[in-house]
């Protein structure tokens, strides 16, 4: 019988509502029927069983009251992802001019510092109170009087202040490039983050500090932005350039962050690209947000972010997921008007988290395995034209002339025992799980025992004997089902369960 962990119990008026995680072996509800015997169900970790990952999940919008942290912090924890974005709210804290009410933040920040959880905090947006100080909402204008920026100056300082103990990852505005504002030049936008990541710097001088976070990648943007903050010397001061990018295939846009690394090359080769904002929606339809106009469902969606995790991790960028709970957006909170639905737990018009969605659970399956022990082989690319070379290993794959596969492979850093991930990337995720078998052909692969894992779902299977050739230093898994979601070739002993 299937276990479920009750994480508390909130009463509003004669409503009772329960907050769920299902630990059971069958949490993930959808039809994946293979032939190979299922051996077991990937296990969850915790975020106290891993010291690093290569993600981030987002605690977006609480700076506008569009979310509620109190409902969804019990989920944290479980979910095994350590990093939380979220946006510090200065018109939130600053309702009076000079006067700083910091309870709503402490509160937020104490707990998931408690919990032991890094906030990555975004100083943005700007504030009404001030002539000039910019807009509260998406596609807001950055401070631009004298007064304005004078005052964000005494709140960024303030900020970093009281919480460099416990933050130190760090983030300046949020999608300038969005909207159609001509405020939010990439000259202008550059000079501002320049300022916030000096006052950052002098106060918390090992902060780690991302800048640019581009609503989407618009290259000539990039490239002004970046020439501004090199020609004054300071890109020292980044860690992190920023993009969200948001696609319907989440492997089509690679070509286009390359085009961006090459862009920053430019100027620095020494600071990294970090994906700060993605994610899809569970439900299509107008004004849901960015690529909401697709029919989709909860299970394209964990089909979307799983893959975007491991595109992303295959090519050594880290990720940040929207979001941990769907936003209860109005009609005054920028252009997207109602319930933004591309949280991972279910929340109803009074922010209230009703029940983790299917990718909460297969997020969780993909963080249970790719921990900080799992490193990626390198020289490893998508597999379009059916080889990749990959560190000591090659793989080789047979298709049909209609399918495209991403495939990468990792390998454990102390036993060297392998993991390869592979998916079919051609389209969108889809709303049914439709496999076809391929026969892949690994030079060098280092299994003491290879099972097949489907991570949508966290079941492990049994590769058959008659699925295995071994030749030499070739092995050739045969007729392995391979569908639009990441599945595993993987060692039993890199994984839990």
């Amino acid at each position: 019988m299937g276990k479920v962990i009750l994480l508390g119990l909130i009463f509003l008026g004669k409503t009772c509502f329960a907050q769920k995680i299902d630990t059971s072996a069958n949490r993930v509800k959808t039809k994946f029927n293979i032939a190979f015997k299922r051996i077991g169900t990937l296990k969850p970790k915790t975020t106290n069983e891993i010291n690093t990952s290569n993600w981030i999940i987002g605690c977006e919008t609480l700076d506008r009251d569009l979310t509620d942290y109190e409902q969804y912090k019990e989920y944290l924890v479980p979910l095994g992802i350590k990093r939380l974005r979220m946006q510090a709210g200065w018109a939130k804290t600053e309702k009076v001019k000079g006067v700083y009410d910091w309870a709503w933040l402490d509160k937020i920040i104490s707990d998931a510092h408690q919990r032991g959880l890094k906030p990555w905090l975004e100083t943005g947006y700007g504030n009404a109170i001030y002539a000039g100080g910019g807009g509260i909402n998406l596609s807001a204008g950055i401070p631009t009087s004298v007064e304005a920026l004078q005052a964000w100056d005494k709140w960024v300082a303030a900020l970093v202040n009281r919480y460099k103990d416990k933050v130190e990852d760090w983030e300046i505005w949020n999608e300038p490039n969005f909207g159609d504002n001509t405020i939010n030049t990439p000259e202008a936008v550059a000079e501002l983050n320049i300022r916030t990541a000096e006052i950052i710097k002098r106060i918390q001088p090992k902060a780690k500090i991302s800048g640019l976070a581009m609503g989407h990648i618009d290259l000539k943007y990039a490239d002004t932005f970046f020439k501004v903050i090199h020609h004054k010397g300071k890109m020292h001061l980044f860690d992190n350039m920023t993009y969200h990018d948001y696609v319907y295939n989440p492997d089509a846009n690679y070509g286009k962050v390359a085009d961006l690394r090459r862009v920053l090359d430019k100027y620095s080769t020494i600071v990294q690209l970090r994906q700060g904002e993605n994610g899809s929606p569970s439900i299509g339809g107008p004004n849901r947000g960015a690529i909401g106009d697709y029919d989709w469902s909860e299970l394209s969606q964990a089909k979307w972010n799983i893959r975007r995790m491991l595109g992303d991790l295959g090519h050594d960028i880290e990720c940040s997921i929207l979001g941990i709970i769907e936003m209860n957006y109005g009609k005054t909170s920028g252009p997207i008007t109602r319930m933004n639905v591309k949280g991972i737990i279910e929340s109803d018009s009074l922010k209230r988290a009703i029940r983790p969605k299917m990718a909460y659970y297969a997020m969780q399956n993909v963080v249970s395995v790719f921990d900080d022990n799992l490193m990626r082989i390198k020289n490893i690319h998508d597999t379009h034209n059916t080889n990749a070379k990959i560190g000591s290993a090659e793989i080789k794959y047979h298709k049909g002339t209609d399918r495209s596969v991403s495939v990468y492979a990792y390998e454990h850093k102390n036993t060297k025992k392998q993991v390869f991930t592979i998916w079919n990337d051609e389209y969108i995720p889809t709303n049914i799980n439709s496999v076809k078998n391929l026969n892949f052909t690994i030079l060098n692969a280092n299994f003491s025992q290879p099972v097949y894992v489907d991570m949508l779902t966290g079941a492990i299977y049994e590769i058959p004997d008659n699925h295995i050739d071994k030749n030499g230093n070739k092995t050739t898994f045969k007729s392995l089902p391979v569908y639009d979601s990441p599945i595993l070739i993987a060692d039993k002993s890199n994984l839990k369960y």
